[in-house]
């Protein structure tokens, strides 16, 4: 499956390919990755400036309104790149949650996150969630005076050490699987009673564990109608989703041509490896995996404006292969450069670290893959043949 893309979202494609190349060379991204920077201010201001961090967001509220497909050719680029800028989830993720619930503060919110002013994180993963939106045991107890008091621990946020707001889904009702009784706080990154631990991933990405304690917020501060957020959770992550997928597209393709160029020009026993019919056919396979993992994108990405059940198989399905694939051609890829891939000085060994953490976020490929399992309708079960029928086929 491919898309024909018009002459606008090619030249957004190829302006964010060429900031890529002009403001995310390795060796800026690993001096910056070394120092323990979460990502560049000056580079976030420039997507800003460029219309970039708003694509998903309506006019009216400072955006450009434009469809996934933008989105899907921005994340490729900067996948290509190992951009760690938290566009994901401020512009991706929370802006969805914002834009689909009814909030006072969703028009400035919004028009921050599009002028680049504004960062907002989303709280999904607990200790024992295991990967589940609706497997929520942070609760959220109304007190006198219409307060809330939130009580909980979040083990994974991205981006949360560098957002001014925080998106916490908490339980107002039922029970800790239940589909109903989830409701979606706004949360300052400075409320008294939260405490975030900060820590980086094996790919340099900033993430942190939440603690809510006694944490008291205003009724004003729900986003949404109470108890009834799971089904905005489910369509943000699946945008958030289709979003990372392009990313690890992007990163399987630069590190599947930076492996062919090098191929070409190691030399073993007086000639290029790349004159191995062997290591052609694994370059072949990685070409192969890396074309499978964008149509798969595609497929992924045309679904989204589906309903949700149709949506959710998509996108799961596409979670689940590029996954695979992308594991598949990263570790190809180290496997073809040989010792030297595994050096923290070459940078294809970071490119496998992050599409390990993109395969782990919201879902690694074996749990998309029973979605997709369990989204499909059993077989019936057919009518054993009688005795005179199986005469008749063998006679």
């Amino acid at each position: 499956m491919q898309f024909t893309l018009t002459s606008e979202q090619q030249m957004l494609a190829d302006s964010v390919h060429r900031f890529v190349r002009e403001h995310h060379r390795f060796d800026q991204w690993h001096a910056q990755a070394i120092a323990g920077h979460a990502f560049n201010e000056a580079n976030w201001q420039h997507m800003a400036d460029m219309g970039w961090l708003g694509l998903g967001i309506a006019p009216e509220h400072g955006g450009i309104g434009a469809t996934p497909v933008e989105t899907m050719l921005l994340m490729d680029a900067l996948g290509r790149g190992l951009v760690r800028e938290p566009y994901v989830s401020s512009c991706v993720l929370a802006a969805r949650l914002l834009a689909d619930a009814d909030h006072a503060r969703t028009p400035d919110l919004l028009g921050g996150i599009a002028a680049g002013t504004v960062r907002v994180a989303v709280a999904l993963a607990e200790p024992d969630g295991r990967f589940s939106l609706q497997r929520v045991a942070t609760s959220a107890q109304q007190v006198a005076g219409g307060t809330y008091t939130l009580q909980g621990c979040k083990s994974w946020v991205p981006d949360a050490s560098s957002a001014h707001w925080l998106l916490v889904p908490a339980r107002t009702s039922g029970g800790v699987a239940d589909r109903e009784g989830i409701s979606l706080f706004l949360v300052p990154a400075d409320a008294p009673g939260l405490r975030m631990e900060h820590y980086r991933g094996a790919d340099h990405s900033h993430a942190s564990r939440l603690f809510l304690s006694g944490l008291s917020l205003p009724a004003s501060a729900m986003v949404g109608a109470s108890g009834q957020a799971l089904d905005l959770l489910e369509t943000a992550v699946d945008h958030a989703i289709a979003a990372r997928l392009a990313e690890a597209c992007g990163a399987m393709d630069a590190v599947q041509a930076m492996t062919l160029d090098y191929i070409k020009t190691r030399k073993q026993f007086g000639v290029a490896i790349g004159s191995f019919q062997a290591l052609q056919h694994r370059i072949v396979d990685m070409a192969i995996a890396c074309e499978e993992a964008r149509s798969m994108l595609n497929h992924a990405t045309d679904s989204l404006a589906l309903p949700a059940a149709a949506r959710q198989r998509a996108v799961s399905a596409a979670k689940a292969r590029i996954g695979q694939c992308a594991l598949f051609v990263g570790h190809e890829a180290i496997q073809l450069h040989g010792g030297i891939g595994t050096s923290d000085e070459l940078v294809v060994s970071h490119y496998l670290k992050r599409l390990v953490m993109i395969d782990m976020a919201f879902g690694n490929s074996d749990y998309h893959l029973s979605r997709v399992a369990d989204s499909i309708p059993a077989a019936p079960t057919a009518e054993p043949a009688t005795a005179p029928q199986l005469e008749s086929e063998f006679a």
